[in-house]
């Protein structure tokens, strides 16, 4: 009984042996070399030279220092500067981008010169005395007339004449020329003053 009991400690133990034996040849500690890594070809690293370039270092010192216009406090940048270094770009001033509003319509002009007015005498209206540049043809209108198929009178007041663009319904003024009235055959009566009180 004894010795049956040696013969299962002395396999047990060989079985044991067998397993570290087969362990220790097929398993490789991390970190150590085989042979496959020392059949590698050697590959260097891709670090430059760290030799000082003393051209670089010469550039850098050349490089003149340019100050840039600009307002720290604004988020806005400005335009960019045009290359000046290519001849064909062309100065412009800057645009804001974004929908622009149409500029305001001119107003019309009257080929005429207003130079008077005077009133009907079986009547209130006014009329108006306009002469062309040529100061050959003189023109008499009242308000409401329409003048050389193109403009309406609107109104005549002591001091200038209101008229209407027909076709586009802009509206204007002429100024009355006082050298006109002077010069022309038609006087100009002066504006109405102060009723005097009457005298008891």
């Amino acid at each position: 009984m004894k010795q049956k009991n040696q013969i299962f400690v002395l396999v047990g133990l060989v079985i044991i042996l067998l397993g570290v034996f087969w362990y220790a040849n097929h398993s490789v500690p991390s970190g150590t070399l085989t042979t496959s890594n020392l059949a590698r070809p050697y590959t260097p690293f891709g670090v430059e030279s760290p030799a000082p370039r003393f051209w670089e270092i010469e550039r850098a010192r050349k490089t003149d220092y340019s100050r840039t216009m600009r307002n720290i406090f604004s988020p806005n940048a400005p335009p960019p500067e045009p290359d000046k270094k290519d001849p064909g770009v062309t100065s412009q001033p800057y645009r804001p981008k974004g929908p622009q509003k149409e500029p305001p319509p001119i107003p019309p002009t009257l080929p005429l010169t207003f130079f008077g007015y005077g009133t009907v005498p079986n009547g209130t209206s006014r009329r108006a005395f306009l002469i062309n540049s040529s100061k050959e043809d003189i023109y008499i209108v009242a308000e409401g007339d329409t003048l050389l198929g193109r403009f309406r009178v609107l109104r005549i007041n002591n001091a200038s004449l209101e008229f209407e663009e027909i076709s586009t319904g802009l509206k204007n003024t002429s100024p009355l020329n006082l050298e006109e009235a002077s010069a022309g055959a038609t006087p100009v009566p002066p504006p109405p003053g102060p009723t005097p009180a009457p005298t008891s």
